[in-house]
């Protein structure tokens, strides 16, 4: 291990031994969690890189050991070989350890969904999931996703000032995605509400979650009474007969795992092309540079930071560091993305370069297509956006924006802006 009194990050405390024996590297390890781990995160995987190399013992929340996997070689191995690094959780070897309450128990706590299928069961799940999801018609997505932002807009655009987070950026995919759900429309605005709440750090998250999955139940059974052209009607058709059950608990995985990832890139991008110069002709009206800033903010800003994550199916090695049967590796997701053995700064060209580990990798990683369908959609957002309001601009100096405290997730608190105020599209024209 390196020396840390060498380490550029020397001056961070590095963590006791964890209170679980038997893993001696953990001695030196940095604390994954409190109110000062997120505040640079570009630095924070730079100086971890430098102390431990590609793989870094970590403790989560309570001083439980795991691993950090931030090399882009290690992630790429970890999420290419399933037979090695499995997603179900329950084989963790860390549960007699982890309280009912535990922090993360919303990342690691088993259900019957496709996130913990292995195998043909996984295959069966995720097969139909990115079969329905493939009949999407892009054209009709994107006409969706215009309409969806033309109304919110119309919410804001003659006040001549706006928050882009909650009054836009997360709003957009909970409303295409609840459409593409075959919600009826009047359904919507409390849907959208309660989606977001339930991924909110609110009182009210659990009653919110529960009123979200009662809907799909609902939505599920009137899609049995009534077919439909829309995601819940090919999931029950699909010929990997799912049952009512399944169906239901997947469809708030997809939900989930498209609204603050989706929500966050939009808005990360909009802030991009709001403080970056070179992005400066999108501002008015252009949209070709819109792309470019979309996949920049993949690779620097990258939404999901860190994911949670797979277990060691047996003992084994991995970038230089003994790993347990049951051990728990992080998918260090933006690090990799920052590795200079692969990206190396001064030949970087992120906005051309489709590479990175952004939406995951391998069988586990964001099935086809839903990444093609979240870039629909974001696109979209920063399109008509800008074309809207082509004056638009932040409100307060870059350096007065914040990040929410999460070394999981990569968003802003607020996205503050002004323009000249604009009259509201007529509805019966869009």
């Amino acid at each position: 291990m390196t020396n840390v009194s060498n380490s550029p990050e020397s001056d961070r405390q590095p963590a006791p031994a964890p209170a679980v024996t038997g893993y001696p590297d953990h001695d030196q390890a940095v604390r994954f969690y409190g109110p000062d781990i997120a505040v640079d995160p570009g630095t924070l995987y730079h100086d971890m890189r430098w102390r431990y190399g590609p793989v870094a013992p970590i403790l989560l929340d309570g001083d439980i050991p795991a691993w950090f996997v931030m090399g882009y070689r290690e992630v790429h191995y970890v999420t290419s070989n399933p037979q090695w690094f499995a997603r179900d959780c329950r084989r963790w070897n860390m549960w007699d350890h982890i309280p009912d309450d535990w922090p993360l128990m919303p990342y690691v706590g088993w259900t019957p969904s496709v996130m913990f299928a292995e195998a043909t069961e996984h295959q069966r799940r995720a097969g139909a999931l990115g079969d329905a999801l493939d009949e999407v018609d892009r054209t009709e997505l994107a006409l969706i996703c215009q309409r969806v932002a033309d109304e919110l807009i119309n919410e804001f655009s003659g006040d001549g000032q706006a928050e882009l987070v909650s009054q836009y950026a997360h709003q957009i995919p909970a409303r295409v995605v609840a459409e593409l759900y075959g919600l009826p429309l009047a359904d919507v605005p409390a849907m959208v509400r309660d989606i977001l709440d339930s991924l909110d750090v609110k009182g009210n998250a659990a009653e919110a979650h529960q009123r979200v999955q009662e809907r799909m139940q609902r939505l599920v059974a009137d899609s049995h009474a009534h077919p439909g052209q829309d995601v819940p009607t090919r999931l029950i058709e699909h010929s990997a007969r799912l049952t009512d059950e399944e169906i239901v608990i997947d469809l708030l995985v997809m939900m989930s795992a498209a609204q603050a990832p989706t929500g966050n890139w939009i808005a990360n991008t909009l802030r991009h092309m709001f403080v970056d110069d070179r992005f400066s002709v999108s501002l008015q009206g252009g949209r070709s540079s819109a792309v470019q800033a979309l996949n920049e903010v993949l690779w620097r800003d990258t939404p999901t930071q860190n994911f949670i994550g797979r277990w060691a199916v047996q003992a084994c090695e991995l970038g230089g560091r003994r790993i347990n049967r049951g051990d728990l590796l992080v998918l260090g997701l933006a690090a990799a993305n920052a590795d200079p053995r692969v990206q190396p700064e001064e030949q970087l060209d992120s906005g051309a370069n489709r590479a990175h580990m952004s939406f995951g990798h391998g069988e586990h990683g964001c099935p086809f297509p839903a990444p093609e369908l979240a870039e629909v959609i974001a696109r979209n957002a920063v399109e008509v956006l800008l074309d809207r309001l082509p004056d638009i601009e932040l409100s307060v100096p870059e350096e007065k924006l914040e990040w929410r405290p999460s070394v999981w997730m990569r968003g802003l608190y607020s996205l503050p802006v002004h323009f000249t105020p604009a009259i509201p599209i007529d509805e019966r024209a869009m």
